[in-house]
């Protein structure tokens, strides 16, 4: 069953790259005591992902931390390596933390996760954003087709706070 609205988001391991290499994050890392601001995709460097998504997260990114958000967090289900390179290539003024979710874990934990085997990509994410506060949902804007952001990007989200 999909994560709802009033739902306190479950124990969750990601990885997280630092100048000492993959460290582990927990849930609590990340939400515990903080609004913040998650963007779900399926996948880094995927066309929709990276040319539509991201750089509405970026474009919004000042204005939503200025309405209180504390973290802006997006998630893949890819390794902490590949995040690590799509950071570097698209959040040019580290405004964001990237989530790795190499095993679907989360994802599967949350009932997001998508099925792209057909395509060659096996198990991924469902697009979507999601506001957390203290590890409560409170806002959940999920797409309907995952090559498509119509309610998951950051305008949506900054239109919510």
């Amino acid at each position: 069953m999909a994560i709802q609205i009033g739902d306190k988001l479950p124990e969750a391991k990601f990885r997280v790259m630092t100048a000492e290499g993959p460290q582990v994050k927990t849930t609590d890392d990340i939400f515990k005591g903080k609004k913040v601001a998650l963007f779900a995709v399926p996948g880094a460097y995927t066309g929709t992902c990276h040319k539509m998504h991201l750089p509405s997260i970026f474009l919004n990114a000042y204005a939503m931390k200025d309405k209180g958000v504390d973290t802006i967090a997006i998630v893949s289900v890819n390794d902490a390596f590949v995040m690590n390179a799509w950071k570097r290539d698209t959040d040019q003024r580290d405004e964001a933390v990237f989530l790795a979710d190499g095993n679907a874990d989360f994802t599967k934990a949350i009932g997001m996760e998508l099925d792209a085997s057909a395509n060659g990509l096996g198990i991924r994410s469902k697009r979507y954003s999601m506001l957390v506060e203290d590890g409560v949902v409170k806002k959940l804007n999920l797409e309907a087709m995952p090559g498509k952001v119509e309610v998951s990007g950051g305008d949506t989200l900054l239109g919510q706070l």
